[in-house]
């Protein structure tokens, strides 16, 4: 599931986690080079009776993203950040409560100014009357004067995925996170994963659905969208069937 907030309400965004410990966190056993992340998430589902997902090619998505999963999500047998993960090729998914900083979250260095946090929280996008479907908020929680700006030159974006008070808790635990880019969804449909998972709010998506979205417009991925999208139409089909 994925939210959005601003700082004053710290309500947060939901995106990725993974397997293993590494200095403390938890960190993704994740190996493309052969295409195991593909066969052991297939396995992984047929286990634990989890929809899956039809083998999908890795999409080559420049903009990278980052999930931090809360422990309890990993329980949730209707997430869609493994998913999410498994679908790009520029993705971490990393399990936790707290990170020092975004380098440590991540495993290697970065600059936090040319990264964005998607999270919700108290904002209502709604009543910002604005046509775009990602909006960049600035540091009073209001849509930024120049959206151009504020969208323009990202390496990166992380996402909060869990529960609305799981993903909440993550914001409050990493105050790093208000040093980024702050952005909201405005979408123009509701969740589709509503359908399975019921969202909270209608801006709120699943993970795999804001991933999409930020694709789409941050990245000029209208066919990574497409992509996205449709392997979330057959984990819906395969949840309903099931």
């Amino acid at each position: 599931m994925c939210h959005n907030d601003s700082p004053p309400a710290r309500r947060a965004g939901l995106y990725i986690g993974g397997h293993g410990i590494n200095g403390g966190l938890t960190r993704p056993s994740h190996d493309r080079r052969k295409g195991r992340a593909r066969d052991t998430l297939g396995r992984e589902s047929a286990r634990d009776g989890r929809p899956q997902i039809a083998d999908l090619d890795p999409i080559d998505n420049r903009l990278f993203v980052l999930i931090l999963q809360h422990p309890q999500e990993r329980k949730e047998a209707l997430a869609t950040a493994v998913f999410t993960r498994t679908a790009l090729k520029r993705a971490e998914l990393v399990v936790g409560l707290s990170w020092p900083n975004l380098a440590r979250a991540l495993g290697r260095p970065v600059d936090p100014k040319r990264w964005a946090v998607l999270y919700l929280g108290s904002s209502r996008p709604a009543v910002f009357a604005s046509q775009r479907e990602v909006i960049a908020l600035d540091r009073r929680g209001e849509p930024a004067a120049d959206q151009e700006a504020m969208l323009r030159g990202l390496d990166g974006v992380v996402l909060l995925d869990g529960s609305w008070r799981e993903a909440k808790a993550l914001w409050w635990r990493n105050p790093w996170l208000l040093k980024l880019r702050r952005l909201v969804l405005n979408p123009r449909r509701p969740s589709r994963w509503g359908q399975i998972r019921r969202e909270p709010r209608r801006e709120a998506l699943s993970t795999l659905e804001a991933t999409a979205l930020l694709l789409k417009h941050l990245d000029g991925g209208v066919e990574s969208d497409t992509a996205l999208l449709g392997a979330l139409d057959r984990l819906i089909a395969a949840a309903t069937a099931s």
